[in-house]
């Protein structure tokens, strides 16, 4: 393989396709490298004035709008502004805090603080720099000492190499970019819209606090619902007492699935009706047997009672599981029933019935006598109960097909950054 081979990407445009290769910089020499500016000490009031025309850039505006600035809620002051970096025009950034690497792009007037690197006088196309940063960010990452948090400066990113076609053809690319960015923004929204629409539905579909009726029902059904208490739904029960959990249970677990083990369900593994049985974790059928009050055997409501209080799944599946620490086991005698309850619990009364129920020490934890005295309300017909559950189960289907949707969209991305830059 020549030289000029190795200095093109794996995926090109025609057009480019047999011109020149690309060629080998430094960042620093295709720009201004300087970092921002914050007022001190940055509590004080008088740097910020909601009355602003310039907004203050922070961490979590990069993390909501994923780099791309189109609004920020907090505005700095005129003292403020003098004691920062200002941007009046859109401008190229790079976090260097809390989210490290992540490219940033201004779109409206902005102070920019000293967790970030400005790009300034740039000689390449925003857009392409923008795409090339999203791919080299996992490669920050050396720059930490393990264990530790990454630390980028000016110079480590001034000194970085990297290779930049010609100007037109970084534009092909950028283009070709934004209009894949557009349609993963665009599936985003979509996702975003049925995930809220579900939440509607759940607040209007359950009785509020107080009520025996909710806001919307089906045609036909006009009865108050009954209170109920969740321990006469199921058989609710916490894992095995007597024993050290961590001692005995965790130096058995191993990473590999085979016939001799089963999956070992932590909280992460669980999220509504869809139980993760390709868990990181399994535990050998000898050791998890011993146990059976906490391995899960039939149809099972799953609470997490510790740390995140109120997190809920539905296990129903033929091969048996093991659970983890810090989760509630309610083993249910009507399987439909168990999915009611799921979004019941999943609904502003459900999750009010936790709070209400959590007590506070070093981190939230709830008891299982605790649980067992929540409140339920429930149809007085099956036939209604039912209804609702399906009626859910359908918008869960839907609200997963469009995340696969989105997450494929995510990884063709991430495949062509990888393909189309050297």
């Amino acid at each position: 393989m020549s030289e000029n081979k190795k200095l093109v990407p794996k995926r090109r445009f025609k057009e480019f396709q047999n011109t020149d290769a690309w060629e080998q910089r430094e960042l620093g020499d295709l720009a201004e490298i300087v970092r921002g500016a914050s007022p001190r000490p940055i509590q004080n009031p008088k740097w910020f004035d909601q009355n602003s025309e310039i907004g203050w850039l922070r961490i979590s505006d990069v993390t909501e709008q994923n780099g791309r600035i189109y609004f920020l809620e907090q505005r700095i002051s005129e003292a403020g502004q003098g004691k920062t970096r200002v941007l009046h025009s859109s401008h190229l950034l790079l976090s260097i805090a809390a989210t490290v690497g992540k490219p940033v792009i201004n779109y409206v007037p902005t102070g920019v603080h000293d967790g970030f690197l400005i790009f300034l006088n740039p000689k390449f196309d925003l857009e392409f720099m923008f795409q090339w940063l999203e791919m080299f960010r996992p490669q920050w990452q050396k720059y930490g000492q393990p264990g530790s948090q990454v630390n980028l400066n000016s110079d480590l990113v001034k000194n970085q190499k990297f290779f930049i076609p010609s100007l037109g053809e970084q534009k092909e690319i950028s283009s070709f970019f934004t209009n894949l960015d557009q349609t993963i923004a665009f599936q985003q929204r979509k996702l975003e819209k049925m995930k809220s629409m579900k939440s509607a539905y759940l607040s209007e579909m359950f009785p509020a606090e107080g009520e025996r009726k909710p806001k919307r029902r089906f045609p036909g059904f006009t009865d108050d619902w009954e209170q109920r208490k969740l321990e006469d739904m199921c058989s609710l029960i916490t894992k095995q007492t007597g024993f050290d959990y961590s001692a005995t249970i965790k130096p058995s677990l191993i990473n590999k699935k085979n016939d001799s083990t089963y999956s070992f369900i932590q909280n992460k593994d669980f999220s509504g009706l869809n139980i993760n049985l390709n868990t990181d974790f399994h535990i050998p059928v000898k050791i998890a047997e011993k146990f059976p009050r906490i391995l899960l055997d039939q149809p099972s409501l799953l609470v997490t009672i510790s740390g995140k209080i109120g997190n809920l799944g539905l296990y129903n599946d033929v091969k048996k599981a093991f659970i983890g620490g810090a989760v509630g086991i309610c083993k249910l005698n009507d399987l439909k029933e168990g999915e009611f309850i799921l979004y019941e619990l999943t609904s502003e009364f459900g999750q009010r019935q936790f709070r209400k129920s959590t007590k506070t020490s070093s981190h939230a934890n709830i008891t299982v006598e605790m649980i067992k005295d929540i409140d339920i309300i429930i149809p007085k017909s099956h036939i209604e109960h039912n209804k609702i559950s399906k009626f859910f189960k359908q918008l869960d289907t839907t609200i997963a097909f469009q995340q696969q949707k989105l997450e494929k969209l995510q990884n063709i991305k991430k495949a062509y950054l990888k393909e189309m830059f050297i």
